[in-house]
């Protein structure tokens, strides 16, 4: 019975970052990634998911010369990090660890 509540005490948590940077969520990623080894879980990641890329054209006049056009893209990166044996330190950690800004996090305790 004892062995059973330390496994379930034992939590995964997975975390998805979303950024327009690159170079900014694979910061966000290390920052993360070294304080869950440094609190004694195992990170399994960061795995990268397909960017997504939204596009736009707009006219540059309003009314005349519709061969005159702006294309515009945004691209989402993503990435994801899976937590396994977390302890209560380690959610105190990752719960005061400040990340760089334009990076959106989603936590999830599985």
């Amino acid at each position: 019975m004892a062995e059973k509540k330390v496994a379930a005490a034992k939590q995964k948590i997975r975390i998805t970052l979303k950024a327009f940077d690159h170079v900014v969520i694979d910061k966000a990623v290390k920052m993360i990634i070294d304080t869950a080894e440094r609190s004694g879980a195992i990170v399994a990641g960061p795995i990268p998911l397909p960017t997504k890329i939204k596009k736009w054209t707009v006219n540059k006049s309003t009314f005349v010369y519709k061969n005159a056009r702006d294309q515009y893209e945004m691209r989402i990166h993503k990435r994801l990090i899976d937590l396994h044996e977390t302890t209560p330190t380690t959610i105190d950690a990752l719960s005061s660890l400040s990340l760089p800004a334009g990076v959106d996090i989603e936590i999830k305790m599985l």
